[in-house]
């Protein structure tokens, strides 16, 4: 998403579609970016729906959906309606979850169904569709991993009598779940630490598609392994090593 954003000068224009309160902070791009959701609320927000989006044709210089193609009843409408909006040479930035992860199926456990309408279980088969309806050939693509911030109670108004099911969400039982099925992912090939896919589409900035295997337990963030050691971040404890998320200061054990 970094790689979309920050190239993008003032005058430009971003629609962050299905964002809530939004997907990312506006410090990352100097364009003007425009919130747009049914319940959208804070600065340039717009309610409206995605498959009929109230603007001109060719008014964006970036779309990004950030976990929101999942929520979209009418999808194929939405891609229509993001190729139309789109300036040509724009760009689009989409994440998603993989249905069949065991990540995204606690999620739809707990939040019982969590919104979710469309369950992608191929990325090239969503990868294809995106190109076809706005004509933005496929840049790059790269897994994401979990950090089971659904499962933090820090991040919950109300803490379902079901989370304790899964270890009650305190930060102690995510950082040692996270990085014992990150090790049994390394060891075995499984995918318990998996959660979907990014997607770049019709950029020509360079994209880092390094599998990020470190997310913190709070806020979601992801660091490369590289980036925290080169940064001195990663400290011991015992037989641990561990770091502060850069992002919220979440303690999690480094993989």
């Amino acid at each position: 998403m970094r790689a979309i954003l920050a190239p993008l000068k003032a005058g430009a224009w971003v629609l962050d579609l299905g964002s809530g309160r939004g997907s990312f902070p506006d410090s990352l791009t100097a364009a003007s970016v425009v919130r747009l959701d049914l319940d959208a609320t804070g600065k340039n927000a717009v309610r409206a729906d995605a498959a009929r989006l109230p603007f001109r044709e060719a008014i964006f210089d970036a779309v990004i959906a950030n976990h929101s193609f999942e929520h979209f009843k009418e999808l194929s409408l939405v891609l229509s309606e993001v190729g139309r909006v789109l300036k040509p040479g724009g760009a689009i930035f989409s994440s998603v979850p993989d249905a069949s992860t065991w990540s995204d199926r606690v999620y739809r456990w707990l939040g019982r169904g969590g919104g979710h309408v469309n369950a992608f279980v191929d990325p090239m088969d969503l990868a294809g569709k995106i190109t076809a309806a706005t004509g933005r050939p496929l840049s790059g693509m790269q897994v994401l991993h979990s950090g089971w911030t659904i499962l933090n109670r820090r991040n919950m108004a109300k803490v379902q009598r079901r989370l304790w099911l899964l270890g009650g969400g305190y930060e102690w039982t995510l950082q040692s779940g996270t990085y014992v099925f990150r090790w049994l992912d390394s060891l075995t090939g499984s995918r318990l630490s998996i959660y979907g896919w990014a997607y770049y589409f019709g950029t020509t900035a360079e994209l880092d598609l390094t599998e990020i295997s470190n997310v913190c337990i709070r806020c979601g963030a992801g660091n490369s392994a590289q980036w925290l050691t080169a940064r001195a971040m990663v400290k011991r404890f015992l037989l641990w090593r561990y770091y502060r998320c850069p992002g919220c200061s979440a303690v999690n054990l480094f993989f």
